[in-house]
């Protein structure tokens, strides 16, 4: 396992999309998550330029990836943080949450407001995210209470309640 203290993190570059995908495939146990990936860089009303990052290696090499997509609130706009992935050798280093944080902050930088996640309700909290629920936001399927988190990235703008519409790649 290589432990590095910090990670550099880039969006990612057409160069990039052969390693993401492999990311992706290394991290998860079907090809499903790297499908989704390719989906969405395909879909006009998901994707947003500037807000897929990848952690790399001391040799630029993506390691770690995180994505931000189009989604819905109700009728407010918003985005969904997924999928994440981290080369297995690399898990547990930092190199996933390097990109997350710097997938929020380039959100952030483009005055995007409100980030939904469904994911470990241990591992999100530490970005800001909180229970959705809390603030009235629901999904159309079932999942647990704790694994829908949410995020403003505006203090001056509370999450707003409604249901998640994601991109049509999600198939929910």
């Amino acid at each position: 396992m290589v432990t590095r203290s910090t990670w550099t993190t880039r969006v990612e570059t057409g160069a990039d999309l052969p390693a993401v995908r492999a990311v992706h495939l290394a991290a998860f146990p079907t090809a499903e998550e790297a499908d989704l990936v390719d989906a969405l860089r395909t879909d006009p009303d998901a994707w947003i330029g500037g807000l897929s990052v990848v952690a790399t290696d001391a040799a630029d090499r993506p390691v770690g990836h995180a994505l931000l997509t189009r989604c819905h609130i109700g009728d407010t706009p918003a985005l969904c943080l997924a999928p994440v992935a981290v080369l297995p050798e690399h898990q547990r280093t930092g190199a996933g949450s390097a990109a997350v944080r710097a997938a929020l902050e380039a959100a952030g930088e483009l005055r995007e407001r409100y980030v939904v996640v469904l994911g470990h309700p241990a591992y999100y909290p530490r970005f800001g995210f909180t229970r959705a629920s809390a603030h009235g936001i629901r999904l159309t399927i079932d999942v647990p209470d704790e694994a829908l988190m949410a995020l403003t990235l505006d203090a001056g703008h509370p999450l707003p309640a409604g249901t998640v519409h994601y991109a049509a790649p999600f198939g929910i």
